[in-house]
């Protein structure tokens, strides 16, 4: 009986796994159409926290009119690249101009993120290309958006529009269909579990 009960749940792990394949390829693809904002924060303390958000503000506001250029995710991850010394510039004023000496460290990277929701969307956990921003020792809760497409400071119909063009309409219908959370969980712990044996 232990054998057949054993059996049972091979069967059917096997089965959730090769009926996630498909879904896996999606999510993998929305990662390498997707870039990323990740600020760090000094420390949580209230006024490091209230610090990451004026540093955000800052970042947003020059990036939006950096963005109106980009078709594509390669073409923001090359405009963010090239304007990374500005970008560096305009965080460390932000943080002097509070009264602040922590430094700051900006860098376009490869890094993991878990599944987040944002707005109306939930992005898949995967590695994704981001920028980020560190903020003194970088030990605080972080704060993150999309800067391709343009979700951080549009997530209404331009937003909507830019995303679909961007994800196509399976990625787009992928990530604001709410009853795909448990597989977003699932291809998470797949994640994961592979982490650990690679």
């Amino acid at each position: 009986m232990k054998t057949c009960i054993k059996a049972a749940c091979a069967a059917f792990i096997l089965t959730v796994l090769y009926t996630m394949i498909p879904f896996q390829a999606t999510c993998t693809d929305i990662n390498r159409e997707i870039f990323r904002l990740h600020i760090l924060a000094n420390s949580d303390s209230a006024a490091d926290q209230s610090l990451k958000l004026k540093v955000r503000d800052a970042v947003l506001r020059y990036t939006q009119s950096l963005y109106t250029r980009a078709q594509s995710k390669e073409e923001a991850e090359a405009l963010t690249a090239s304007a990374l010394p500005q970008i560096a510039a305009i965080a460390a004023q932000t943080v002097r101009d509070n009264g602040y000496v922590y430094p700051v460290r900006a860098a376009v990277t490869q890094m993991p993120f878990t599944t987040r929701t944002y707005s109306r969307y939930t992005l898949p956990s995967g590695t994704y290309d981001a920028l980020r921003i560190t903020i003194g020792k970088g030990e605080g809760h972080n704060w993150w958006c999309v800067m391709f497409p343009s979700l951080c400071v549009n997530t209404g119909e331009e937003g909507d529009r830019k995303t679909r063009e961007s994800l196509g309409e399976n990625g787009y219908q992928l990530i604001t269909d709410q009853k795909q959370e448990y597989k977003f969980f699932i291809v998470e712990l797949f994640e994961t579990v592979r982490g650990v044996f690679t």
